[in-house]
């Protein structure tokens, strides 16, 4: 049976008045199981209405009672795991483990926000003249939205909204349109938490509503995680309609492997790295930077059994160790890289195309691929893939691995493998990268850091979660305040100093 999913408006389900729908699929299967509307203007119009009706009362909420009802809805989440993690997987593709783990993530920053009466504190200088004290505090910036992509239904939309509606917001979800039930399913949460009507809503659409609500003059803040093209498409619109925007974009990863690396702690680093979640994370390891011939001969030889052996399978196979890619067309789109990688002169060391997997012909799968010999002037280098193909680049010494991964346009992560303190410390403070991993392949940054990238990987000022989130979802006010208390010094003409006053 094909469900028919719904937006979440004003605190419960709203069917779509649009008349246009998407399909969504099982990747696994090939089949449809569900039809999600696509908002126009109107049903966005009532989203935002919804959200800023909701606002004032919101904002008036004192910061230890919004956090009461992260609280239970962070209890909830862990209560419904199972469920949650089953109907992400059935949509997304990827295995039940790496499901949970990706919620347990989004649940981190949830508990990080649970503190935001500690985060918000201002600051305060007391006589900063005669009489005169100065204090900082930050508010709320209003309707806030979140444009979330495929590969992390859960996870990058709870870095998002737990967050802004912490800070006193109000929020819009607006999901990938691939994959929206667990979106859908975590407003019903917070509202069954205890959050009050309109502070949280879920809109299901594509283009014709991302433009609406970049449009809206009511809306205040987005947070966009997504492809480069398309995140620099909202930044540029978000910016013109006066609106804060972070836009986190695409990525390019390098792992650098030195010839001191413990090389099995490499290779069990590049397996998970490149392969898990079927390559589709902006964090995925794809690139492996091999300093000196005999290192990258080792690195090959070893990982190429290890590659072949990969066990791809549905979600509902517990020995799963990767599944389906999200779509057909995101499985043709690999497939076009592989050939090109092969008609560019790379040596396609472990080929996983033509996968088929017995009962499941129609699902979206592509075995691990491995390369060998990639360049820089190939597509397979330059592009993301966004699937489970990993080129070794190999490099005569350190300072060629160093200015792949900076001369890179993707700025997002990279790491390095070795056990020497020198190179690893040169590593660090040289690589321009946003997230940089010393023998940990993906250098995601737990909930009270930040995440982000640059170069290319981001458009806008601040990360996600963390400080940085706190600081995008909140504007600073100063205040300069005297009271009356005796001192008259009369009308003042010019600026000046403390120290004259």
């Amino acid at each position: 049976m094909i469900r028919e999913l719904k937006h979440f408006i004003g605190g419960k389900p709203v069917k779509g008045e649009s008349g246009r729908f998407a399909d969504v699929y099982d990747p696994a299967t090939g089949q449809v199981t569900a039809k999600v509307p696509l908002a126009g203007p109107g049903e966005v119009g009532r989203a935002v209405s919804a959200a800023a009706a909701a606002l004032p009362g919101w904002m008036a909420t004192p910061p230890a009672k919004r956090v009461q009802v992260l609280f239970r809805f962070r209890d909830l989440i862990l209560e419904h795991l199972d469920d949650l993690a089953a109907t992400l997987a059935s949509e997304h593709g990827k295995t039940l483990d790496d499901a949970k783990g990706s919620i347990r993530r989004g649940v981190e920053v949830v508990e990080f926000v649970c503190g935001i009466p500690h985060l918000l504190k201002g600051e305060y200088s007391e006589g900063v003249a005669s009489g005169v004290d100065v204090f900082a505090l930050r508010q709320p910036v209003g309707v806030c939205v979140g444009i979330t992509p495929f590969n992390f239904p859960a996870m990058v939309p709870m870095w998002m909204f737990p967050v802004a509606i912490a800070c006193g917001n109000t929020f819009i979800l607006k999901p990938s349109e691939k994959d929206p039930s667990t979106g859908f399913r975590l407003a019903e949460l917070m509202s069954e938490a205890g959050l009050p009507s309109g502070v949280l809503n879920v809109i299901n659409g594509d283009k014709e509503a991302v433009d609406a609500l970049l449009a809206d003059p009511t809306v205040a803040a987005v947070s966009f995680v997504g492809s480069t093209a398309v995140g620099e498409y909202i930044y540029a619109t978000g910016c013109a309609n006066g609106k804060r925007v972070q836009a986190l974009c695409g990525a390019k990863n390098h792992m650098v492997v030195m010839p001191d690396a413990d090389m099995d702690q490499a290779l069990d680093a590049a397996m998970g790295a490149a392969y898990g979640s079927a390559g589709e994370r902006c964090m995925a390891i794809s690139v492996a930077v091999t300093v000196g011939e005999e290192t990258g001969d080792e690195f090959v030889r070893r990982l190429a059994p290890r590659v072949r052996a990969l066990k791809v399978g549905p979600y509902v196979d517990p020995q799963s160790e990767m599944g389906p890619v999200i779509t057909a067309e995101a499985k043709e789109r690999i497939l076009g890289y592989i050939d090109k990688g092969i008609e560019e002169g790379a040596d396609l060391v472990v080929d996983g195309r033509g996968l088929s997997l017995q009962g499941y012909e129609d699902g979206y799968f592509i075995g691990g691929c491995l390369f060998d010999r990639v360049t820089p002037s190939m597509s397979i280098y330059s592009d993301e893939i966004f699937g489970p193909v990993l080129s070794v680049v190999r490099a005569k010494d350190y300072e060629e691995a160093l200015g792949l991964v900076n001369d890179h346009p993707y700025g997002n992560g990279a790491a390095i493998f070795t056990r020497d303190g020198d190179a690893a410390r040169n590593f660090v403070n040289r690589a321009k990268i946003g997230m940089v991993g010393v023998n940990v392949p993906i250098p995601v940054p737990v909930a009270y850091y930040s995440f982000g990238g640059w170069k290319s990987s981001l458009f806008g000022d601040h990360h996600i979660h963390g400080p940085e989130g706190v600081r995008f979802y909140t504007r600073q006010k100063t205040v300069t305040a005297r009271w009356p208390s005796g001192i008259r010094e009369g009308a003042q003409f010019h600026f000046r100093g403390g120290a004259e006053t």
